[in-house]
């Protein structure tokens, strides 16, 4: 599985290459994942654009990248979901487990918003 990775001074963005979302490109997604945190970028954006299909052996693997980067007080967000996606993703209302950005710059807004409140409740 081919990303393309975005670093920037805040986050990290990561662009699958391919173009159908399952659950063995959210493995791949994780395991990338995994190598760009320990490099020390802590927030992430997995934007889609390039993915014009998914199926809902994903949908798993979206909520559990999700809940294992809050659990360790870090950002996900996915973006470039395509229509059919997004629909996968209600069907179970997985849609509100988990940060979903119509556009990048949502998604950078949201982690934006995540780093100043994490940044206010350390300085509590």
């Amino acid at each position: 599985m081919k990303f393309k990775i975005d670093t920037k001074d805040t986050f990290t963005i990561i662009m699958p290459e391919e173009g159908q979302i399952d659950a063995k490109m959210t493995a791949a997604l994780h395991e990338q994942c995994q190598e760009i945190r320990q490099s020390g970028s802590n927030n992430l954006i997995v934007d889609f654009q390039n993915c014009n299909e998914m199926d809902g052996t994903a949908v798993q693997g979206f909520v559990e990248l999700h809940e294992e980067s809050y659990s360790q007080d870090m950002s996900l967000v996915y973006t470039g979901i395509s229509k059919q996606g997004i629909n996968i993703l209600k069907q179970d209302e997985t849609d509100l487990l988990i940060n979903i950005a119509p556009t990048m710059k949502e998604a950078i807004d949201i982690i934006s918003m995540e780093i100043l409140e994490r940044d206010l409740f350390s300085e509590e």
